[in-house]
């Protein structure tokens, strides 16, 4: 489907009821529908919200879980990119985006890179992913990021080099100020870093991120959709639910690369045989 809608869902998840953010999923995916949208992007975490800490054994799920069924059967009608703490094969529980695509778990992207610093603990109750895999869907070649993933530029750069002409990014991004503030201070900045990234390697970025509040911070949302030309299509309110909505045209994305051949002419191999010789 080289033309299609897409919808970022940004919303306020409570803390550990799978069953209530679920019915939020199902309520807003529905929503989506009647204005058309063909794929949905939810944010990080947003089947559990984000501080689960010590409940993250109690919340985590399997991927072939019954929990699931209301959004495999969703998604034969919509497509939707959906948050959740995920138990693997080994035991080991995990940061998750799951894409549901005709009826089916398509797949998992488990988060790599695990922030543990200031007011964040991930690596604590958490393992880390340990690749980035773009997938094949009717929406065409996509991959999946989640929070601090999309802030270290190996992985996008994996993604489009894998052929995805869409990244959808979910995250959950905290501050103290408080919700009357009309704008956040990092909204800019990461505003002007999906930009660049799609600019840079020629792909639409949806990146959804939650809102409300969560043991004393506030998550500012900044939900957003960018062009592959890194034009700003779509953007949410900042602290509020919001729903927002672009038309994704994938032949846009051969337009900017033949605009701009800097993707184009990127050398992989040149990147590789310096990695291999500094012993990576």
């Amino acid at each position: 489907m080289e033309k299609f809608t897409l919808a970022v869902g940004q919303t306020k998840p409570r803390l550990g009821d799978l069953k209530w953010n679920l019915n939020n999923h199902l309520e807003i995916a529905e929503k989506a529908l009647e204005k058309g949208a063909n794929i949905i992007l939810f944010p990080e975490l947003s089947l559990t919200g984000y501080s689960v800490r010590d409940l993250n054994s109690e919340v985590a799920l399997k991927a072939g879980d019954k929990f699931f069924d209301p959004l495999k059967t969703l998604s034969k009608r919509i497509s939707v990119a959906s948050g959740a703490v995920i138990r693997d094969e080994s035991g080991g529980i995990r940061n998750s985006l799951v894409y549901f695509e005709d009826g089916v778990v398509k797949h998992v992207h488990y988060k790599v890179y695990l922030p543990t610093y200031g007011i964040f603990e991930e690596q604590r109750y958490f393992l880390p992913g340990k690749s980035v895999q773009a997938i094949d869907t009717k929406f065409g070649r996509l991959g999946m990021l989640i929070c601090e993933d999309l802030w270290h530029v190996s992985l996008p750069y994996l993604l489009a080099i894998q052929g995805a002409r869409i990244i959808l990014a979910s995250a959950a991004s905290p501050t103290r100020l408080s919700g009357n503030a009309s704008e956040h201070p990092g909204h800019q900045v990461n505003s002007e870093q999906h930009r660049s990234f799609a600019r840079l390697l020629s792909v639409y970025i949806a990146y959804a991120g939650r809102v409300g509040f969560e043991d004393g911070v506030n998550f500012w949302g900044g939900s957003e959709i960018v062009s592959p030309h890194g034009e700003v299509t779509a953007s949410a309110k900042i602290f509020d639910e919001d729903i927002i909505y672009s038309q994704i045209d994938l032949e846009e994305v051969d337009r900017a690369r033949l605009f701009a051949r800097h993707f184009l002419d990127e050398n992989p191999e040149l990147l590789a045989a310096h990695l291999k010789a500094l012993g990576y």
